[in-house]
């Protein structure tokens, strides 16, 4: 058997690194029983490597490659350009030469025609697709022919697309090697796609066909229209037939051909019923070989169906584990807590531990993500008006598809039953909770709020004493029993109540101002600069952090280009330098614990990396002058005062305004004192997550000095079982770190759904369009008021630079977001609601905003001029001035 050329006949999932991904499913394909592939062998990565890459000036060319941006598309086509000229120049060597041509007569002739196609090794992947980055020639004739077309399939490794798209998403030129597959062309009567799984709902259930005549690539390149037909359990649920005016036929001479199709087969279904039926059932058959939902290239010829490729279908999230066989509705937990990206494996490890120390389930992991079922609440007929309206409070869209599921009759009565969760209250259950809820909201005292921060800052303190100087096994078991004192803090009535009380005496003023005086979100005024809002502080402390570096240029210029290892000793070297490395560790014991996406402790701190702070601090001297947050916290209390003032004389002057008055005076009351609150229980976690992280990655540190692991963050990708494990036996299969990390990046890179069903099916939630302005945005009005100015839209904090008058447009905000709320004044989020963190603190700072707002950082573009109205929730793009 020739190193250089495979037949599918010996090839199979194994030889990835020799064919390819295309190579390697035609050769696990030819092996299933039943499925028809045409003959073919594939020219293997050892060819190419000894033709290609040996090669001396080619070799010097990919080299050239390495210094090119992937925006650089002058630079890029003219290398490439070299790059391919020389390649198909290339001397085939004979050996090669004998063995492809002994394959051609395999398939009972030399002349045979065949199509030839490039199998990249990261192509077809089960990660990522490379799929159509690389030539594909049909109808290829001859011996010499078929090498040229090999030498060209070599050289498209080096199209400009190809290239532009390793260089943007940080692939090696010479990781990826190239193999060309050699397959034994079929004249169909009729080609086409088929997914496995709806590309477009992404139901696993759903089979979706294209189907038009001829070759298939007529539609794929996107020269015609396809028929369309969706198949589920054996039956066709939906068809639509495309009208086909041509197709693409192979040329005698070589290559192919369009061709006019007659009148009478324009409007013509391509496939009958039986077969559209017996493409699915092929298609179920190749799914359950390979075990994964399948995007499959298939042709018709002579009444049979020929396979001509495999590939798993890479868009798909995946479907959240279920095993009674009955229907689920999962709900997306990040959406709910403003944390969508893909928590680490340590990270839901934590997230786990904790919710079994509250007597919870976390919920199901899926895309390293948690998904909550709501089956059970949705089957209940008391739970389900709850759920959707506590939904609707954290993410309309999240609430409107689950209404979309309820009425599917069918599926929801296969719903599974069970016990919900809504009454999960802790040990004692809701009792004692609304005890203390009416306690505090008789008294209105204004000392509870400051006695329940105390008296956990009083357990954290003890948590830092408890860890100290423990190491190896009983530093892990003090942390894991530590989270019953978290848990103890969790469900504490008289906690749990004032965060109520907050909350409630918000959506009560919203309520009946609305009703009394039609004025909407009033309690948004009422709430800014209320009492004991670390959030809110947060972003107001830094400006006071701002100040005292404004004092030292020579520091300020330092901090542009302050490297995170050696930040604070660094700044001993400078003027001022003691004076600001005081401010930002005082800033950093209040508020170090934090960082986007904190509730993932793996996650870097502003504590462990102090240059996350920088672009917010100079942002600040930038956009601000000094003592400014002592101007925003004084006009925030007294456009608060003037609010209620302004409230409270309206509704005296309205029949029974005196009570009315009394009423609500109470309740603003209520608002100041406790809706700060509502912010702090996400604090008071992380206050010991920095303390758990700071004792675990010295452990960590030590197993890389053992030879355990490579680096420190290798730990995020275990379980803290395993990472226990780990350190007691100093044994650990290094293999797990790099699949999981793998896998992790690949999650990363896929959209979450607000909601999934157990058929894997995304359901999507839409808004009442209403009387929305023309063209405009329509998202959730989260705090009141209309702005207009300048978009910036920002992924993450690092891209964090924006002016004073800017409007925030971003994913979704958590409280590491604050700081830079003081500079903008509007804020745009695809994902959150009205009680969702981003909201409370845009509330906080008088900005308008509205979340909610699907795709808009795809929508909205940077540097664009919008209006936000955060009073009716919409988004509007303005013209540009001239």
């Amino acid at each position: 058997m020739s190193a250089y050329v495979l037949g599918f006949h010996d090839i199979d999932k194994t030889q990835l690194a020799l064919v390819g991904g295309k190579g390697a499913n035609l050769g696990e394909l030819s092996a299933i029983s039943g499925v028809r592939v045409p003959y073919g062998f594939c020219v293997t990565t050892d060819a190419y490597r000894e033709v290609v890459e040996r090669d001396a000036a080619v070799s010097a060319l990919i080299d050239g490659l390495a210094g090119l941006r992937a925006d650089d598309r002058p630079g890029i086509a003219a290398a490439c350009a070299r790059l391919r000229a020389t390649i198909e120049d290339l001397t085939v060597p004979e050996e090669l030469r004998r063995d492809i041509i002994r394959h051609l007569q395999e398939a009972g002739d030399e002349d045979v025609p065949c199509a030839v196609r490039s199998s990249a090794t990261a192509e077809d992947l089960p990660s990522s697709s490379f799929a159509g980055q690389q030539d594909t020639y049909l109808n290829v004739k001859g011996a010499e022919a078929m090498i040229d077309s090999v030498r060209r399939c070599w050289a498209s490794l080096f199209t400009d697309r190809a290239v532009s798209y390793r260089i943007q998403n940080g692939f090696d030129h010479r990781a990826v090697r190239l193999s060309v597959v050699v397959q034994q062309m079929v004249f169909p009567e009729g080609a086409g796609i088929m997914f496995t799984a709806d590309p477009v709902s992404a139901n696993r259930t759903v089979v979706s066909i294209d189907a038009g005549f001829g070759l298939g690539e007529a539609f794929v390149s996107g020269l015609v229209n396809a028929d369309n037909y969706r198949v589920q359990a054996g039956e066709i649920i939906d068809k639509k037939i495309a009208t086909q005016t041509k197709e693409l036929r192979a040329s005698p001479s070589g290559g192919t051909q369009e061709q006019p199709i007659e009148p009478a087969r324009q409007n013509a279904q391509t496939l009958s019923d039986s077969q559209i039926l017996q493409l699915e059932s092929l298609g179920r058959r190749i799914e359950a070989h390979f075990g994964k939902p399948q995007d499959i290239e298939w042709a018709l010829y002579d009444g049979t169906f020929h396979v001509l490729q495999s590939r798993p279908i890479t868009t798909l999230y995946p479907v959240p584990p279920s095993h009674d066989g009955k229907n689920h509705v999962y709900i997306s937990y990040g959406h709910r807590q403003m944390m969508t990206d893909a928590f680490a494996p340590l990270g839901l490890s934590f997230f786990a531990l904790l919710h079994d120390k509250l007597g919870r389930t976390a919920g199901v992991v899926a895309g390293n993500r948690f998904y909550k079922d709501v089956s059970s609440e949705l089957t209940s007929s008391w739970a389900r008006p709850a759920t959707l309206k506590s939904l609707g409070q954290v993410d309309v869209l999240m609430a409107n598809a689950l209404r979309t599921v309820l009425k599917r009759k069918d599926f929801v009565a296969s719903l599974a039953h069970g016990k919900t969760s809504m009454l999960d209250f802790g040990e004692g259950g809701p009792l004692p909770i609304a005890r203390q809820y009416l306690k505090l909201s008789r008294e209105d005292d204004p000392g509870v709020v400051p006695d329940l921060i105390a008296y956990t800052e009083k357990t954290v303190e003890r948590c830092r004493q408890g860890l100290a100087g423990k190491s190896g096994d009983e530093l892990f078991q003090y942390i894991i029993d530590d989270h019953a004192v978290l848990a103890e803090l969790t469900f504490d009535p008289r906690s749990v109540a004032a965060a109520f009380v907050g909350i409630q005496a918000v959506n009560w003023v919203n309520k009946h101002m609305e009703t009394w005086l039609g004025v909407k979100n009033a309690a948004d005024a009422v709430a800014q600069s209320a009492d004991h809002n670390v959030v809110a502080a947060m972003g107001l402390d830094l400006l006071d952090v701002a100040d005292v570096v404004r004092e030292h240029p020579d520091v300020m210029r330092y901090l542009e280009t302050a490297d995170r290892d050696t930040f604070f000793t660094g700044l001993a070297e400078l003027e001022g330098g003691a004076a600001v490395r005081d401010a930002i560790q005082d800033y950093l014991r209040k508020y170090g614990m934090h960082c986007a996406g904190d509730i993932d402790i793996t996650r870097t701190r502003w504590s462990e990396d102090p240059t996350l702070l920088v672009p917010l601090i100079l942002g600040n001297i930038k956009n601000f002058p000094p003592g400014e947050r002592r101007r925003k916290a004084e006009q925030g209390r007294a456009e608060a005062e003037r609010s209620m003032n302004d409230l409270l004389d309206r509704l005296r002057k309205l029949p029974g305004g005196a009570g009315k008055a009394r009423k609500a005076a109470r309740k603003m009351s209520l608002i100041r004192h406790f809706i700060g609150y509502r912010e702090y229980s996400k604090h008071s976690l992380l206050l010991r997550y920095e303390l758990y992280k700071q004792a675990l990655m010295a452990e960590a540190a030590k197993l890389v000095g053992r030879g355990v692991i490579k680096e420190p963050e290798d730990v995020y990708f275990l379980s803290i079982e395993e990472f226990r494990q780990a350190v007691n036996t100093g044994e650990l299969d290094y293999s797990i770190i790099i699949q999981r990390r793998e896998a992790h990046e690949t999650y990363q890179n896929l959209t979450p759904p607000r909601v999934i069903t157990s058929e894997g099916e995304v359901i999507s939630g839409e808004y009442d369009p209403g009387t929305l302005p023309e063209g405009a945005m329509a998202g959730i009005a989260v705090s009141a008021g209309v702005v207009e100015g300048r978009a910036r839209v920002i992924r993450s904090m690092a891209e964090a630079d924006v002016e004073e008058g800017d409007i925030l447009v971003t994913v979704f905000t958590d409280p590491s977001w604050s700081p830079l709320f003081v500079s903008v004044k509007g804020v745009v989020m695809e994902v959150g609601g009205v009680m969702t963190h981003g909201a409370v603190v845009a509330r906080e700072y008088g900005l308008p905003s509205v979340a909610g707002v699907e795709r808009a950082i795809e929508r909205i573009k940077d540097g664009q001029r919008i209006r936000v109205n955060g009073s009716e929730g919409y988004v509007e793009i303005l013209p540009n001035p001239a």
